[in-house]
């Protein structure tokens, strides 16, 4: 089974995710199927079909994120340093065209969010990155166009 990087945070993440899939969705969606149950026919109930197909993606929710836990790898990063660019770095850069600084932390896929600026290790500008250090300029191939960066900061958190 291949590991799936992520932060410690990334992992508490997924542990929160599931216990409240357990723990709050799974009963509001037994409830659902039991009242949907009490009017009757099943077989032109809406109610009771809406509510099974609910617990069947909750299900498939929580066996999906209890497969990435079993697989995790868990990175502190914390522990990390050095001055390269990689998994855990959080780093500082500016856009060569627009002066516009921007700072991302590199983490793994599952914790992915660009408006927290948390970016995947498999992403264009990660792939990038990776192995570079403060006063290098990078050339991200995006699906919008190229993009010129240079690197200001490199930090690990």
């Amino acid at each position: 089974m291949e590991k799936i990087p992520m932060t410690s945070e990334g992992y508490k993440a997924l542990e929160e995710e599931i216990r409240f899939l357990k723990s709050v969705e799974r009963p509001r969606i037994i409830k659902a199927i039991a009242e949907a149950r009490a009017h009757g026919d099943l077989s032109e109930n809406a109610e009771y079909h809406a509510a099974k197909e609910q617990q069947g993606l909750n299900e498939s929710r929580v066996a999906e994120l209890e497969d990435k836990i079993s697989r995790a790898d868990i990175i502190d990063v914390s522990k990390l340093s050095g001055d390269t660019v990689k998994f855990g770095a959080t780093v500082d850069l500016v856009d060569e065209d627009t002066e516009e600084e921007v700072t991302y932390q590199i983490v793994g896929e599952t914790e992915a969010d660009v408006k927290k600026g948390k970016v995947s290790i498999t992403s264009p500008i990660a792939r990038a990155l990776i192995g570079k250090s403060a006063g290098d300029s990078v050339e991200v191939v995006t699906p919008g166009g190229g993009k010129s960066y240079e690197i200001l900061k490199v930090r690990f958190k």
